[in-house]
């Protein structure tokens, strides 16, 4: 009998020794890939998406001020619908498939309940027409009718209800660091910014913690000390674009949070560069590098054409 266990232990052993070196396939959650995709709904195939620029301009889709390319996602990470990304997990880069997506999870069921009628006064005059969208009450809506001095308004999602099927393929697997950043950065405010990693070596406070007390008092004042440490920095270059991006104004800490906690870095700075004038190091310049001692200043104001007593008095007064 005990020849018997000691064979079953022998071979859950060798069960769990397998289990932790076989090798996870295909592609899993936290990969940055490419996707590319277009997505229709379900009972009339409407375009609801696409990254392919020959279908939109196929919808008649104005496609002069946007970018039409395959999109950096991150799976796992809510980027696309669950059921895509469940898909995809444990495929390869070339692979293709097609999900539909439920209304319910998609964009939501429709509610008759959110058609509600409201004073037209709340609608600004140029929206007071069918199909115009507007926003009451801080809630987004569609004009469905007007009489006489009301509204009737659909504050449903123009996609509720319907199921949507996505098509899709992985285009590449995304490796490089500020590929990632920016791809995130897109994704997230569509808008393209320079990014750039540092490790920066920096001064930060720290506790001291003296092992040799035995006992600590309670009452002590905490000592800190200054040390040197290093911080993987991601650098984003600000625009004005940046600035009055409303995604960014609303959500940049969750924004950087996302970013910091999916490329594993310690920080991040909003680099904006100020031009257009002439600062100190221009004026130093100009004056010959007078900060190096080149230059003695009274020959520089006699070169200037200055009287250094009539200055210095005019400075007394």
């Amino acid at each position: 009998m005990s020849n018997d266990s000691e064979a079953t232990a022998a071979d859950d052993e060798t069960a769990d020794e397998e289990t932790e070196n076989e090798q996870v396939d295909g592609l899993q959650e936290d990969d940055f890939i490419k996707l590319a995709y277009t997505a229709r709904t379900v009972e009339d195939g409407d375009l609801v998406d696409t990254t392919d620029e020959d279908v939109a301009e196929a919808e008649d889709v104005d496609t002069e001020d946007q970018e039409f390319a395959p999109r950096t996602i991150v799976l796992g990470q809510g980027h696309i619908f669950e059921s895509v990304e469940d898909d995809i997990v444990g495929k390869d880069v070339g692979d293709s498939g097609s999900v539909v997506v439920p209304a319910e999870e998609a964009f939501g069921e429709y509610d008759d309940e959110e058609v509600r009628t409201v004073s037209k006064d709340k609608i600004p005059e140029d929206d007071r027409y069918p199909g115009a969208q507007v926003q009451i009450d801080q809630q987004q809506g569609f004009i469905e009718t007007i009489i006489g001095g009301r509204a009737r308004v659909d504050f449903n999602h123009p996609l509720a209800g319907e199921d949507i099927e996505y098509e899709y393929e992985v285009i590449e697997e995304v490796e490089d660091r500020e590929e990632k950043a920016q791809g995130i950065i897109s994704m997230m405010l569509d808008m393209e910014l320079d990014v750039w990693f540092e490790t920066d070596t920096v001064e930060e406070e720290q506790l001291v913690e003296d092992e040799d007390d035995e006992e600590e008092d309670e009452d002590a004042e905490p000592e800190f000390e200054t040390v040197e440490v290093e911080k993987e920095t991601l650098y984003i270059e600000a625009t004005p674009q940046l600035s009055m991006n409303q995604q960014w104004m609303m959500g940049k800490q969750q924004i950087a949070q996302q970013l910091t906690d999916l490329l594993d870095i310690d920080r991040i700075i909003v680099q904006e560069e100020l031009g257009g004038g002439m600062g100190m190091g221009g004026m130093m310049g100009g004056m010959g590098g007078m900060g190096g001692g080149d230059v003695d200043l009274e020959e520089a104001l006699e070169d200037a054409d200055i009287d250094a007593d009539e200055l210095a008095e005019e400075i007394d007064e």
